[in-house]
């Protein structure tokens, strides 16, 4: 039963195991282009999620200092700006991922690795 309790107290961890878990076997079986980039996103967010739950401490306040109020337990804001420029840098190569696929499906006409390669060796 404490177990339970312990993996229950810490759902957040939990969380972002399952969405690492979900994105990495997106990434691993599946074959469409689309499909892996929304599987790294995922893995992205699971990520994101763990670093700012490891960050977090119960019952501190917003890192707001306040005159009066000693002994506070404040958070910490280095995991969440650190967080963010995260975000930003995962938004811009997806950007840039999702252009090459584009240009891929223009050149080739689909997005299927397999199917490229096929096309690239008969020289179509």
């Amino acid at each position: 039963m404490n177990l339970w309790r312990a993996v229950l107290s810490n759902y957040p961890y939990l969380v972002s195991l399952v969405l690492f878990g979900i994105g990495i076997a997106t990434v691993l079986t599946r074959s469409n282009l689309m499909k892996k980039i929304i599987g790294i996103n995922i893995m992205e967010s699971g990520v994101f999620l763990f670093f700012i739950a490891s960050g977090n401490i119960r019952g501190s306040r917003a890192p707001i200092i306040e005159l009066g109020t000693d002994g506070v337990l404040y958070a910490n804001p280095i995991p969440s700006a650190l967080i963010l420029t995260g975000i930003v840098v995962s938004v811009s190569v997806t950007a840039f991922a999702l252009g090459l696929v584009v240009k891929l499906y223009k050149f080739y006409g689909t997005i299927e690795p397999e199917e490229i390669i096929e096309i690239k060796s008969t020289g179509r």
